[in-house]
Parts: C-alpha cells; sequence; structure tokens
C-alpha cells in the first residue's frame, strides 16, 4: 500500500510517499531560505504564499520519483499541527481535496507525533523507546511507549533550540537559517575560549532552558 503525506507547517514545503513496509519511494523537499533570510527569520504569510506556490508542482514530482500514480495512492495525510496556521491550512487543504476528488481516506497528523515515528522509516526501532526531539520550535524528552502512547519526560522551560541556534547566529551575522553555519564554525572553535552559562545542570529533572545562554552570548558579543 502507497501512502501520501504532506508537510506545510512552518517554512518548507515537502510531500512523500512511502509504502505500507516503511519504505521511502519519494521525499521531495521546497525550502524557502532565499525568501525568509532578508527578513532574518521567518515570516508567515510569505511562507503560506510559496505553499501555495509550489505545493502542486512538489506533489507531480513526487508521484514522479517514486513511479507511482494516483490511482496506487491508498491513504493520504497531512500535518494538522502544531505549526503556523496560513501554512498547515495550505497542506490540509491540498490534501483533503487530493482524498475528496480521489475517495480516498484522510488522516491528520500531529507535527510532533510525526518526529517521534520518522525514526522507525529508517532504523528498526522496536517499542518502547526513549526520544529527544529537537526542532526549530521544540525541544522535548519523550518516553514512546506505542502509536499514541507519548509520554512527556521534561524539556525547555523557554527557547527551543532551534531556536536558540539561530537568534545567536543571527547576533555573530550568519545570515538565516544560520544554524547550520554556527555549527561548521563552531567545530573549529575554542571549546574553552568562554564560559557560558549551563542552565539547570545541576537540577534532578529531564528540563532545559536555551533563552539565558542566548542573551549571555549576545552580551558577551557586545563587549568584544
Amino acid at each position: 500500500m502507497k501512502i501520501l503525506g504532506i508537510e506545510s507547517s512552518c517554512d518548507d514545503t515537502s510531500i512523500a510517499i512511502v509504502d505500507s513496509d516503511r519504505n521511502i519511494l519519494s521525499n521531495i523537499v521546497k525550502t524557502q531560505d532565499e525568501i525568509h533570510s532578508k527578513y532574518k527569520g521567518i515570516v508567515p504569510e510569505l511562507a503560506a504564499r510559496s505553499h501555495i506556490d509550489c505545493i502542486d508542482t512538489i506533489f507531480k514530482e513526487a508521484l514522479s520519483k517514486s513511479n507511482s500514480s494516483i490511482e496506487e495512492i491508498k491513504l493520504v495525510c497531512a500535518t494538522a499541527g502544531p505549526g503556523l496556521i496560513g501554512g498547515l491550512l495550505v497542506g490540509l487543504t491540498f490534501a483533503k481535496t487530493l482524498s475528496q476528488i480521489n475517495n480516498l481516506p484522510f488522516v491528520a497528523v500531529n507535527h510532533l507525533e510525526g518526529h517521534a515515528l520518522t525514526a522507525r522509516l529508517t532504523k528498526n526501532i522496536a517499542y518502547p523507546f526513549l526520544l529527544l526531539l529537537v526542532s526549530g520550535g521544540h525541544s522535548n524528552f519523550y518516553f514512546i511507549k506505542d502509536v499514541n502512547l507519548y509520554f512527556n519526560l521534561g524539556g525547555t522551560l523557554d527557547d527551543a533550540l532551534g531556536e536558540a541556534f539561530d537568534k545567536v547566529a543571527n547576533i555573530l551575522g550568519l545570515g538565516f537559517p544560520g544554524g547550520p553555519k554556527l555549527e561548521v564554525i563552531a567545530k573549529k572553535g575554542d571549546p574553552d575560549a568562554y564560559n557560558f552559562p549551563k542552565p539547570l545542570i545541576n537540577k534532578n529533572n529531564l528540563d532545559l532552558s536555551f533563552s539565558g545562554l542566548k542573551t549571555a552570548v549576545s552580551q558577551k558579543y557586545n563587549d568584544l
């Protein structure tokens, strides 16, 4: 059975086709880095417009790359949240239209649940397992017992790690998205050059905090 999935919760438009044996037949991603870089962050309205402009083309490319026809698709899925409402509506509308026109069942998918279970597409991971979920908007530890059985063990109390990466990169003038660039130059740096705070490191839990670290980097940069 072939399944089509649509993701448009933030600034990437992605459509993938997988089969019931967990094989990824195609995974087409259209990024918006060039659109948002001048604003040093994601502009939700521009993101939604970009999803509208490219989603049909990406859909056709996903079918072509997987050597599939719409008649072979047996289920349509799309991210329903959390995410930017404009982008979510584009993906959901496209997916629901496909399902209605082709008389296919539709499943709305939680963005974080997708993160949690995607690892099982490429690795033979059995339930239960522990998960560290790190993205632009989330940084959490989960105990994954089974499908629909997820337990939040702890996570960030303020900024997500991905957000902290991008904000620090912006402070350093690395542009947007700056996280990958920051990672590259960090590998060449001296880890002992500055003594930045390590929030909550002595707490007996799995809570995280990155806002203070972001502020400390900003203050140190301004002092140089």
